[in-house]
């Protein structure tokens, strides 16, 4: 039974990182295909596509986490291997959530609606803003990473040290609390900028909808349903997110299981889960990835039709 479901959650992890890595690579694909046709881009599509590259790098740098805090702990150049996975984790994730920040803040410069002057003045310069924040991010990138290459070598040390594989593993397992936490420190800003910008956007909302009351709707619904859809996209983002990391740090939790091993791969199957399942919110949620993907499925399903007769 063990092993049927320690196969089952290695196949979903698999399917998850293809879905994730087609999914991304299509956001790509299309954007970069109509800035060819049309010589130019919009400011979204360059928020999107940066942030599809970003989560197949992201979804790269987890199975290769995976892979050697699971099957290659014991390893001889351990300095080099651990240091490179765990920067490249830490850069990939932080340009995986700070780029989805850019986008909700965009989605709510864009959309909502405040007499503000400072309001206002963000909204005329939303790029400036967003390229802003992001610029402003890599401050905090730099810190984390000097904050792991300055600690890691102590956990380094240990792993060189010791003989057993045990106390290998057990070691890796501490550079991997050490990087989820730097991590989770330095993400709570844009976790936190995003669940304002969710909650401003809750409250351009209810302004919206208090002035219906009084003026005739036309418009009005037009703004209604693009808050809506806006806040669908940020909270998704914010829910998986957060299960995203609650499963990465149950992973390294010192808590006895029973089947131990399948656990702990469905943590990772849950994690993996963010990274592919977003790539698919964002294309739903985009008019033109949206109309893009009916057809491509609508292509395929005329392909498979075609050849189906064929074969029989």
């Amino acid at each position: 039974m063990n092993v049927v479901l320690y196969c089952i959650l290695l196949t979903t992890l698999s399917v998850e990182f293809l879905m994730g890595n087609l999914g991304n690579a299509f956001i790509v694909l299309v954007n970069v295909m109509d800035w060819v046709k049309r010589r130019k881009i919009s400011f979204i599509d360059q928020i999107l596509t940066t942030l599809a590259i970003s989560r197949i790098a992201f979804l790269f740098s987890l199975i290769a986490h995976l892979f050697v805090y699971k099957w290659y702990p014991a390893t001889t150049i351990a300095r080099r291997i651990v240091r490179q996975t765990c920067i490249f984790f830490t850069v990939t994730n932080h340009f995986s959530i700070w780029l989805a920040t850019c986008l909700s803040i965009f989605y709510f410069l864009k959309i909502a609606s405040f007499s503000n002057s400072i309001f206002l003045h963000l909204k005329w310069r939303v790029k400036k803003m967003v390229s802003g924040t992001l610029l402003a991010s890599l401050l905090l990138l730099f810190l984390n990473v000097l904050v792991i290459d300055t600690h890691i070598d102590v956990f380094i040390y240990r792993i060189e040290a010791n003989i057993f594989f045990r106390a290998i593993s057990s070691n890796y397992s501490q550079v991997a609390r050490l990087v989820l936490l730097t991590n989770t420190m330095f993400t709570l800003i844009p976790f936190t900028v995003t669940l304002t910008m969710f909650l401003l956007l809750i409250f351009s909302l209810w302004q919206h909808l208090k002035s219906m009351q009084y003026n005739a709707k036309g418009s009005r619904d037009i703004s209604k349903a693009a808050h809506i859809k806006a806040m669908k996209m940020v909270v998704t983002f914010l829910l998986l997110y957060s299960i995203f990391f609650l499963s990465l740090i149950l992973q390294f939790c010192d808590i006895k299981y029973k089947q131990k091993t399948s656990v702990s791969l469905l943590f990772w199957v849950t994690g993996v889960a963010f990274p592919s399942g977003h790539s698919y919110i964002l294309i739903l949620g985009n008019t033109k990835l949206r109309q893009a993907f009916i057809s491509m499925m609508w292509w395929l399903r005329c392909r498979l039709s075609a050849v189906e007769p064929s074969v029989s």
